[in-house]
């Protein structure tokens, strides 16, 4: 008996290892026909792709379907990119293609997605469905510029746009908890409000001007040191302070989740809710927190699109932004890593498509949408697969 289960174990460790390795090379595929490598025949990456195919193949047949399907679709990819990248001419991908500015563009264009993801998974992992991130996404964004404009400071102006996401938060907390309506109907709900209050109050203060160019920003933070290693210090060594501060989130929420007390009981309310409520847990007061400080993380996400990264505000500027937040908190199975390697993939995607231009105006188009694609992607791919909280999204009555 034990016989046959240590051989399983090493069919489904050898599965997954395939699985693994086929996403590997699919990667090198792409990766030997860009900067700095430049391989010119798309001979090296057809055999590359063909190799990380037959890998996932194997895993697929082996147990492991999900993964193999993966490498199979990143394999195909990465033949596609090669040759494409191959038959380029060399000016082109130099210039798109440039790894520093890259990684640069992918941790600035992933900031509001963390914080966005962040906030989803304290939401959700309480029981509460929060589709209002958008919603709060893009009071943060307005009222962060409004606050940083009318008080003179970019620290007001964050306090400011943290308020009004948070007071966002504690309206979906109370029509979902209180009222008990449906979440994903208050969810939506909340987006609505959100895109007529701020488009009310932009117009009705800026009007057709639209907001100054000499608001107070958030600024960036130069590390010394770090700034003169060749890539890392193009990449990190001058970014923006809610960048980092988005970074330290990510293991902060990590440790409190997973390694406290209070991380405990908030995962017992989004599981066990009548459970936690027989020990003496406060299940609707841990729901109503954590949706508020969902709101909070979210609008600082649309506080660095205002005076973080743009330094002025649109209408409706987070442009679907709280969305692929929520997907990557089901790209990251409601952890917060994983939440933060969703964010990355979509700001990675973000960036390439604004340095594509470059390289050919209508694959820039193309690319725009990029970003979109790859959430229904996940959601479809992911969903189903993981599993969320046993409790979210059913509203608790207290016996």
């Amino acid at each position: 008996m034990s016989t046959s289960m240590a051989a399983g174990r090493q069919l489904a460790l050898s599965a997954r290892t395939a699985g693994w390795a086929g996403i590997t090379l699919g990667v090198v595929a792409a990766y030997v026909a860009l900067p700095p490598l430049l391989i010119r025949t798309p001979v090296v990456s057809l055999a590359l792709a063909a190799l990380g195919a037959c890998a996932g193949v194997y895993a697929t047949r082996q147990g492991e379907t999900r993964l193999g399907w993966i490498a199979v679709a990143i394999a195909m990819l990465g033949a596609i990119l090669g040759v494409v990248a191959a038959k380029s001419g060399e000016s082109n991908l130099d210039r798109v293609f440039v790894w520093s500015a890259l990684a640069a563009g992918m941790l600035r264009y992933a900031t509001p997605l963390i914080f966005g993801a962040m906030g989803g998974i304290l939401s959700e992992r309480s029981g509460v469905i929060n589709i209002g991130l958008e919603g709060m996404m893009l009071m943060g964004a307005f009222f962060g510029i409004f606050g940083a404009d009318l008080l003179g400071s970019w620290f007001l102006g964050i306090l400011v746009g943290v308020a009004a996401g948070a007071l966002m938060g504690v309206v979906h907390a109370f029509v979902s908890i209180r009222l008990r309506a449906d979440q994903v109907v208050s969810g939506t709900g909340i987006n609505i409000l959100a895109i007529g209050i701020t488009g009310y109050v932009f117009i009705y203060h800026y009007g057709d001007q639209g907001t100054p160019s000499d608001i107070s920003r958030v600024p960036s933070l130069t590390l010394p040191l770090v700034e003169d290693i060749p890539f890392i210090g193009e990449a990190i060594g001058r970014m923006n302070v809610l960048t980092w501060a988005a970074l330290l989130l990510v293991p902060i929420l990590s440790v409190y989740l997973f390694r406290t007390r209070g991380g405990l009981r908030l995962r017992s309310v989004g599981e066990k809710p009548r459970a936690a409520d027989s020990l003496g847990l406060p299940v609707l007061r841990t729901r109503y927190l954590a949706v508020t400080a969902s709101g909070a993380l979210a609008a600082l996400g649309g506080v660095f699109l205002s005076i973080g990264l743009l330094g002025s505000f649109n209408e409706e500027m987070t442009a679907g932004r709280g969305f692929i937040a929520l997907a990557a908190v089901i790209f990251g199975s409601w952890r917060p890593f994983g939440a933060l390697a969703g964010a990355l993939l979509f700001g990675f995607s973000t960036a390439l498509a604004q340095r594509l231009p470059a390289f050919s105006e209508s694959t820039a188009v193309l690319f725009q949408a990029l970003p979109y694609v790859l959430t229904l992607v996940v959601v479809a791919g992911v969903i189903g697969r993981s599993r969320p909280p046993a409790a979210v999204g059913v509203p608790y009555v207290k016996e």
